[in-house]
């Protein structure tokens, strides 16, 4: 994660993201550097958009929050549906 976290580190920054910058903050901050991880990470971030990246990735938190309380609000009402069934099998025990 730390050299995910030095790659937004320095596009926050405005930097440019190379692997000589991010070294320097690896180093900076302690962490023993593999050099065939840095070029990987650079490599792949090459292609990408971070900003594109960075914006989907805040807005999906709250998209999947908003399926998981639909998905329980659903769950619910079968409960209550299932319960109301329940009662009224009950009633009709009494009068049958």
């Amino acid at each position: 994660m730390e050299y995910i976290y030095a790659a937004m580190l320095l596009h926050k920054a405005g930097k440019k993201i190379d692997e000589a910058s991010i070294k320097k903050v690896l180093e900076a901050a302690g962490v023993k550097v593999d050099d065939g991880r840095v070029r990987a990470l650079v490599a792949a971030l090459s292609e990408l958009d971070i900003e594109k990246v960075i914006k989907e990735a805040a807005v999906m938190p709250v998209v999947s929050t908003q399926v998981e309380h639909k998905a329980e609000a659903k769950v619910e009402e079968k409960k209550e549906e299932i319960n109301e069934e329940k009662a009224a099998a009950g009633l009709s025990a009494l009068f049958g």
